[in-house]
């Protein structure tokens, strides 16, 4: 990796299976340690359940409200500043609870690639 500084362009966002909306921020080769999506869940919208094989996700909250489910804890509201960490093979989902769009940021590390994402959403009863 070298040293870099890379505008935020949300023209990339794009829709996801799971149900929310991401935009890569910083996911590239170079830099295998760690990616940083910006998601968006729309209000009243609940994302699919899922988990991440061999890769640490962190959510950090930028704006909006929402209700995170997350292995075995009880559902937990969070709101902007809170942070969620959900490690390898933890399953997740996130509610958007509020009346506008709820933001964060997914922080993995290593850098998040398609094949550790695994949909579980018709294992959950």
């Amino acid at each position: 990796m070298k040293e870099t500084i890379k505008p935020q362009d949300l023209s990339t966002e794009f829709y996801t299976a799971e149900k929310c909306y991401i935009a890569e921020l910083s996911n590239t080769p170079d830099d295998p340690d760690a990616s940083i999506a910006r998601a968006r869940v729309a209000p009243g919208v609940t994302t699919r359940w899922h988990r991440l094989s061999g890769t640490v996700e962190r959510y950090y909250i930028v704006g909006g409200r929402g209700r995170v489910e997350v292995g075995k804890l009880p559902p937990h509201d969070v709101e902007a500043g809170d942070i969620v960490l959900i490690p390898p093979m933890c399953r997740q989902r996130i509610t958007n609870t509020g009346s506008e769009d709820l933001i964060f940021l997914a922080i993995c590390t290593p850098r998040f690639s398609n094949d550790v994402y695994e949909d579980i959403e018709d294992q959950q009863a």
